[in-house]
């Protein structure tokens, strides 16, 4: 594997990681900011109030959202695992 195939790959698996993570990230951003405006705005500070709605923002995003990232994980391991022969060293 030379230095260009390297750089390559690590900028595809960095990619992948930040695409695959939005759909989850994003709406429990905007729950966040939603839920800390409601608070700031009735000035109750249990920390629960945060910690719950997040957590189930997050397992709906998963709902939604995950057989499409079970998808594109699934055919970045496949271009991954296409691409091993070309990655073998010389010799």
């Amino acid at each position: 594997m030379d230095q260009a195939q390297f750089i390559d790959i690590s900028n595809q698996a960095l990619l992948t990681a930040a695409i695959v993570s939005i759909p989850v990230l994003v709406p429990s951003l905007i729950g966040g900011v939603l839920i800390s405006l409601f608070q700031a705005l009735t000035q109750i500070s249990e920390q629960t109030l945060t910690f719950v709605p997040k957590l189930v923002i997050m397992i709906i995003s998963y709902f939604f959202a995950g057989p499409w990232i079970i998808r594109y994980m699934v055919n970045y391991t496949s271009s991954i695992i296409e691409r091993i022969p070309e990655m073998s060293l010389p010799g």
